[in-house]
């Protein structure tokens, strides 16, 4: 499904410091990729532009892979990746990344397997560096709603980042998200 999202206005944003070296251009929105070394480190979600292609060799298949993902969500990702967080971070992003598609887990669901707290969860789930590829939109609230994403909440901020993973959820499994009007 490559509906694109609902229109709404972008947030603001101030990208982190730093050039990118590849911008994915995505249904209302755009992907800008960062790589160090051999190694993607982060992707981050931008208001909706042009396509720039990547800097290096990594940068141009990082931003293919991305494309692949968007025309097609079975697209599976194969990349050298290298994402900064706490071990504890890094224990809930492992867990996300077994999140098959498809399906979703709750924070309460994953805060369990972890013997943690959903809140905890949420603010792993909030600073992955690597959405997407790291599916951090398949965490849902235990109610079902999506409630949180890049810390924007339902009925807090402009809609943007929610909007987004309500596309990703239609994109992934459309006989259960639909996208808004």
């Amino acid at each position: 499904m490559t509906t694109p999202l609902a229109p709404s206005s972008a947030p603001e944003i101030s990208p982190s410091p730093g050039p990118f070296q590849a911008v994915v251009a995505a249904p209302g929105f755009a992907l800008g990729l960062r790589c160090e070394g051999e190694s993607l480190t982060g992707i981050h979600f931008l208001p909706p532009g042009p396509a720039r292609a990547g800097t290096t060799p990594l940068a141009r298949e990082a931003a293919r892979q991305l494309a692949a993902y968007l025309q097609d969500a079975r697209f599976a990702f194969d990349l050298p990746l290298a994402p900064r967080g706490t071990p504890f971070q890094h224990r809930v992003w492992l867990a996300i990344a077994a999140i098959p598609l498809g399906q979703t887990q709750s924070y309460g669901e994953l805060a369990r397997a972890l013997t943690s707290s959903p809140r905890a969860v949420g603010g792993a789930c909030g600073a992955n560096p690597l959405p997407l590829v790291v599916p951090c939109h398949r965490v849902i609230a235990q109610s079902g709603r999506l409630n949180g994403f890049a810390h924007e909440k339902e009925g807090q901020g402009n809609g943007f980042y929610l909007n987004i993973k309500r596309w990703l959820l239609a994109h992934e499994i459309p006989e259960r998200y639909t996208l808004r009007p």
